[in-house]
């Protein structure tokens, strides 16, 4: 399941989607991982959830965030949740761009059986098309 949280920026998505990842630990019997790229909201969490801050990690481009979300859900073969707060920034694109970013996302939570939350920055109006069933 990949559910999307959008909104214009400054309109509480980081604040909605960090309150998931809290209330999901709740009810979560594997682990949550919360990617973002920023150690601003880090004591935010619960300690249950794994933070990571990819700007530890340079990311660079779609392909690169692609890799690093594979990598991180690979970690472990009891994982749950992911939270992703910011795709097309932490990618450094537009968010219309990034068909191949939901593609993969999709096929990675239904192999694996993880719930998947992702913010972005737009309204549901500007949401791509491949990104609406999401919301």
């Amino acid at each position: 399941m990949i559910k999307i949280i959008c909104g214009p920026k400054g309109s509480g998505k980081t604040k909605r989607i960090i309150d998931a990842a809290n209330e999901a630990v709740k009810s979560a019997k594997g682990h949550l991982i919360f990617i973002t790229d920023t150690k601003r909201y880090m004591y935010d969490l619960k300690r249950e959830i794994r933070f990571i801050d990819v700007s530890d990690y340079s990311i660079a481009g779609e392909d690169a965030l692609c890799g690093f979300v594979k990598g991180a859900v690979a970690g472990g073969y009891d994982n749950e949740f992911l939270f992703i707060d910011g795709i097309a920034r932490i990618a450094g694109k537009q968010l219309k761009d990034m068909a191949q970013f939901f593609f993969m996302v999709e096929k990675v939570a239904k192999l694996r059986d993880l719930q998947v939350y992702i913010t972005c920055s737009c309204t549901e109006e500007e949401l791509p098309d491949f990104a609406k069933k999401f919301l």
